[in-house]
């Protein structure tokens, strides 16, 4: 297959796109064809930041002992995966009846629900209808769970632990979640709290079951709480998550197409999906490149809600303030803070020139081979100029395969992160910009795995960046010895945090 070059291929677009600009958007524009100040300069490639650290980390040299210690995997903690139970639990004899959850948000939420989906159940003794995907008001994704995940090999998992239906039975054929939109239903729980015990179900969903046979429950984000549960319900849960939801076959053989090209460049030949099986059992053969996934998280969405400043200007923060405002009208309580203060806190998300400084100060060279795992990135590929400068073999979906190959999940925002995230559990190392549900479950998936994982200290990059009197030696000095530490180390969850984020102790055992 022959492979465009992204950046041509996305200089050329912008030209074509802002010649258009007039006859699409003419509101913007003045009687003779100029664009408002205003919207151009929000969309402008803000000039870099930290060019001082910028030219050093351009000119940067790499010794052959750096390289090997950087790309050596991650060794042995002494804990292994141990997601399944001490003890022996069948199946009831006999059904409680069906249980419903209507899930909302991006593909790494609905995964969490999902496996507490699977918990509830077990705790009540009911039976789980395949959950349903809500339709993401973002991305307007109607994916469903059988787009994205394989369920047969869900249930196929799940067969001795709880008993697991496609859709509910003719009997309950009115129980949609149209039915539920349209009034107060007696079978619809609305008012599971935040984190709900075991006996908060078991006291207010069971009557229900026994009553109608069936209980719809909506929301259901974080529905469940982390602490105070059994040993058996903690492992189900843990189980569903490492082990139950695989991906769709064709995400699958995407994926490892992907993955493939990442590690032999030159071959870009097809893979079969057991690709990645072979690989390690001859170790990954001799020769096989090294990649790097990056999870670039810097939408709009994300810089807005952060109320940092990008460099972009007065044009940048005005348009990032209406649409904070806009969406959620002076809920964002980091506005009440300068853009210092936030910094300094680590509460700002990293921008691409930022997450590239921190790649090149942590050892990565020009040559390394870059896979940009993202949605749309705020500013385009403008904003990523600096970024695609120090690693030039930086790659993404785009520039990997044909529009033919994406056909299939072409405007499927689930879809997309299901690739995603396919490749991140799959590459030699994995960093992600800024902490979220994508972070945070790629993260746990990889430490159950003991697979190499870079967390940046957002506290300490937040002060090094407003220093600008700053050195390269000093600024990489200090980037290395922060994060010796920080590469997939073992950390055991702590009381109220989330097992999905800290799999130890809850999902694994001491080898």
């Amino acid at each position: 297959m022959k492979q465009q070059t992204y950046s041509h291929r996305g200089g050329a677009m912008a030209g074509t796109f802002l010649l258009l600009l007039p006859f699409l958007f003419p509101s913007l524009f003045n009687p003779l064809g100029r664009a408002s100040p205003s919207i151009l300069s929000e969309w402008s490639a803000p000039k870099p930041r930290h060019s001082r650290l910028l030219k050093s980390a351009l000119q940067r040299r790499t010794s052959s002992e750096e390289q090997a210690d950087l790309w050596r995997p991650l060794a042995k903690q002494g804990w292994k995966p141990c997601a399944k139970s001490d003890t022996t639990l069948n199946l009831p004899e006999k059904s409680r009846g069906y249980i419903q959850v209507f899930l909302d948000g991006g593909l790494n939420q609905q995964r969490m629900g999902i496996c507490d989906a699977v918990a509830v159940a077990k705790i009540l003794n009911a039976t789980l209808v395949i959950p349903h995907l809500e339709v993401n008001p973002v991305w307007q994704d109607s994916s469903t769970f059988m787009d994205i995940f394989d369920v047969d090999h869900f249930i196929n998992i799940l067969q001795d632990d709880i008993l697991i239906v496609k859709e509910v039975p003719v009997e309950f054929y009115w129980s949609t979640r149209e039915y539920y939109a349209t009034g107060i239903r007696a079978t619809r729980v609305k008012t599971a709290p935040v984190h709900a015990s075991a006996n908060w179900y078991t006291e207010n969903v069971l009557p229900v079951l026994q009553s109608y046979g069936i209980a719809a429950i909506a929301p259901f984000s974080h529905r469940l709480a982390f602490d105070d549960m059994s040993k058996d319900i903690q492992r189900l849960r843990c189980k569903v998550n490492f082990q139950a939801l695989a991906f769709v076959p064709h995400i699958r053989a995407l994926g490892n197409s992907l993955i493939n090209r990442l590690r032999y460049p030159a071959q870009g030949s097809e893979v079969s999906t057991n690709y990645l099986e072979e690989l390690d059992n001859t170790n990954k053969k001799k020769g096989a490149g090294k990649f790097v996934v990056l999870h670039l998280r810097f939408d709009k969405d994300m810089a807005a809600h952060s109320a940092c400043e990008f460099g972009g200007g007065k044009a940048e923060r005005l348009a990032l303030a209406k649409y904070r405002q806009v969406i959620w009208q002076g809920r964002v309580l980091n506005s009440q803070f300068t853009d210092e203060e936030l910094r300094s806190q680590g509460r700002c998300p990293l921008t691409p020139e930022e997450i590239g400084l921190l790649l090149a100060a942590l050892g990565f060279d020009n040559s390394t081979r870059l896979y940009l795992a993202s949605h749309k990135v705020y500013g385009g590929e403008a904003r990523i100029l600096t970024l695609r400068d120090l690693f030039p073999l930086m790659e993404d979906k785009k520039s990997l395969t044909s529009s033919e190959e994406r056909a299939s999940i072409k405007g499927k925002a689930s879809l997309l992160a299901a690739v995603d995230y396919y490749v991140s559990m799959h590459s030699d190392i994995f960093i992600s910009a800024s902490p979220g549900n994508m972070h945070n479950a790629v993260v746990a998936h990889r430490t159950y795995e003991n697979r190499k994982t870079i967390r940046p200290s957002m506290a300490l990059l937040g002060q090094l960046f407003l220093n600008k009197t700053l050195t390269w030696p000093e600024f990489q000095e200090a980037i290395r010895e922060k994060h010796k530490n920080r590469q997939g180390q073992i950390r055991l969850r702590k009381t109220g945090q989330s097992l999905y984020t800290y799999p130890a102790p809850d999902c694994m055992c001491n080898a």
